[in-house]
């Protein structure tokens, strides 16, 4: 924050204090001042207005109970930009408050009053962040509240800035694992994974092509979080941890994954147990220590082999598979070296899988073999491996029926055997592959409700009923998701899919950042007809539409016809030039993930474009238009806005 203008505004709000009693307040600072001011951390998406519009923002004197007072920005359309408080009385402010879309979603606080920041919260919109800044240096030294999600963006940031003081923010330290009954052995080999983190973040990231100056956070990724029972592990409190957790990240438009292995909660904050890893190559996660050392098994059967007592023969394995991976070939080397490291790989893991000598170990191993074997199949690496993921299913079937593992392998070898027939089938028989496998996911997730896959699986059969024009089918199996599986991935989509199949008729309610700065709501163009438009750059029927809508927004725009673009690129980076490119002139709101950020979760946007018409009265009367629909809405009467839209 700048020392100029933090003064400035110090001696104002020490004018206004002074000034409480007189008739009429002091005169406010000019806008201009106000927008110098920025957040002390730095990865915030808050409103900047275009300067062009300061002169019709507005600065107003704010007082509340007792001794708080200060300042409140309004921007052009009346929404909250900034607020600025005194909360003592001492004259000086000691609250920096930022918004986007009306909403706080981000203050720092001088929380000692000595003119410095020490505490900085992410609010509504922007997170549940609470983080405190001990020394006053402007960088989070611990944090008071944070999610798992936000914590993988911390994470992400320290790997692209290489800080490793940023990182031990959330790494787990000896108290906090004391707290959870974590001591011991156990403690040690977790403190030793965490240990040393400048130099373990440089190893980390050593040789990486993923992760880069320009590398972005694009979603956190993980199955439902685990719970360890508080009598397992003799401690005062149940442990709650995601196990195998994932960042998604995007560098230069190549999306990738960033292992975040063990993420456990403490409290209202979420730690990590180990230094995040770039997944490059055919790389793993390493499993979570919490989950699958002493804590899984505190009084082992005799003779069972514990990670602190594991066999020579498993070590041997191991290292085996490490130096396997190490050497893996580019996808873009040949078939030969493709499959001959896929099938190194299997015969591994199935080793290890043999020689596990405990239940957790032997599931571990056959949930690493069934996915590898998964991913080179439906990946196209290792399409052999599907013969071995049916040997897997078939072992299962027969040593353990009833394996929590038998689901969770079944349906990596249906999905691989589905993958592997629709590259040779017909339309027709595209068709009939297409309908066994809804009936099939139907199937799996009545007959295993519980199993990891069940939501995924549900949100496909919703998908592909919504597809096939099932409307009802897709609304009774997106119901569903979001009644048993509300707290997944897949329950947050079908719930936003409901909010659109649900449309028509109902007022639209969409607001988000423009691409150019500054919010976009659609209540902003009531008495319209407006066209809004889901697309991103690499949408060729998107960019085939193009010329059309140009033609229809250039032809009965002074007729009331408006088009707001909702962006769905997971970054911004290429959409400047191609709305240049395109001569593309309406406005566009751009959140960053993609088909993972806010507007496309809002409504469960699965495919592209998706385009929604709404009347001038602010109501949906098509959710799933086309351009011909447009179109229509001026055939008849090209001289006035068609005073009944299309229906769905």
């Amino acid at each position: 924050m700048d020392a100029k203008p933090v003064q400035w505004l110090l001696m104002m709000l020490t004018i206004v204090g002074a000034s409480r009693s007189a008739a009429p307040a002091a005169d406010p600072p000019a806008v201009e001042t106000t927008m110098a001011f920025h957040p002390v951390q730095k990865d915030i998406e808050y409103d900047v207005p275009d300067p062009k519009t300061y002169k019709t923002c507005k600065v107003t004197v704010v007082r509340g109970e007792g001794k708080v007072s200060g300042w409140v920005v309004f921007g052009p359309a009346g929404q909250t930009l900034r607020r600025f408080m005194d909360t003592n009385g001492d004259g000086v402010v000691d609250q920096w408050s930022y918004y986007q879309s009306g909403f706080e979603v981000y203050r720092d606080i001088d929380a000692n009053f000595n003119n410095k920041v020490d505490q900085s919260r992410w609010l509504n919109t922007g997170g549940m962040r609470w983080g405190i800044d001990v020394n006053e240096d402007g960088r989070i030294d611990q944090w008071k509240m944070i999610s798992a999600e936000e914590l993988s963006r911390v994470a992400v940031r320290a790997l692209v800035s290489q800080d490793a003081a940023t990182l031990a923010s959330v790494l787990i330290t000896k108290d906090e694992l004391k707290s959870l009954g974590v001591t011991g052995a156990a403690s040690a080999k977790i403190l030793d994974s965490v240990s040393d983190p400048a130099v373990k973040l440089r190893k980390a990231v050593h040789g990486s092509k993923l992760i880069a100056a320009k590398t972005k956070w694009t979603r956190f990724d993980a199955s439902s979080p685990s719970l360890i029972p508080a009598d397992q592990v003799k401690s005062a409190a149940d442990i709650v941890a995601y196990e195998n957790a994932m960042v998604i990240v995007e560098n230069g438009g190549t999306p990738g994954l960033v292992a975040l292995g063990e993420v456990v909660r403490v409290g209202d904050v979420w730690k990590l147990t180990g230094i995040p890893q770039p997944l490059e190559g055919n790389a793993e996660i390493a499993g979570g220590l919490l989950m699958q050392q002493e804590l899984a098994a505190a009084t082992p059967a005799a003779g069972a082999a514990t990670p602190d007592n594991v066999s020579p023969a498993v070590q041997k394995l191991i290292e085996e598979l490490g130096e396997l991976d190490k050497a893996a070939p580019p996808p873009t080397a040949g078939r030969a070296a493709l499959t001959k490291y896929g099938a190194a790989r299997a015969d591994v893991l199935t080793k290890l899988r043999a020689a596990a000598q405990s239940d957790d170990e032997q599931a571990q191993w056959t949930k690493y073999l069934a996915d590898s074997l998964a991913a080179g199949v439906q990946g196209g690496t290792y399409p052999e491996g599907i013969s071995r993921l049916k040997e897997l299913d078939a072992d299962l079937r027969k040593t353990a029926p009833a394996s929590p593992y038998l689901p969770y392998v079944e349906y990596r070898l249906e999905a691989g055997e589905y993958s592997l027939a629709l590259r040779d089938a017909d339309n027709e028989g595209r068709q009939k592959l297409q309908d066994r496998w809804v009936k099939y996911l139907e199937k799996f997730v009545l007959d295993h409700p519980r199993a990891d896959d069940a939501p995924d699986a549900g949100l496909q059969l919703a998908i592909a009923h919504e597809f096939n024009g099932k409307i009802d089918a897709a609304r009774e199996w997106y119901e569903k998701l979001v009644k048993e599986y509300a707290a997944t991935q897949a329950g947050e989509r079908a719930a936003g899919a409901l909010r659109r199949i649900n449309l028509v008729g109902k007022p639209l309610v969409l607001a988000g950042a423009g691409l150019q700065g500054g919010p976009i709501s659609v209540d902003r163009f009531r008495g319209k007809t407006l066209v809004v438009l889901f697309w991103d750059t690499r949408c060729v029927p998107c960019t085939e539409d193009l010329p059309q809508l140009k033609s229809l927004y250039a032809a009965h725009r002074a007729q009331g016809l408006e088009i707001v673009g909702v962006n769905l690129d997971l970054t911004a980076d290429a959409v400047p030039s191609y709305l240049t490119q395109h001569k593309v002139a309406w406005p566009q709101i751009f959140e960053p993930g993609g088909l993972e950020s806010k507007p496309a979760r809002a409504f469960g946007i699965v495919s592209l474009p998706t385009m929604f018409i709404v009347d001038p009265q602010g109501k949906v009367t098509n959710r799933g238009a086309s351009v011909e629909d447009v179109k229509a809405l001026f055939a008849e009467e090209p001289k006035k806005l068609a005073e009944e839209p299309k229906k769905n």
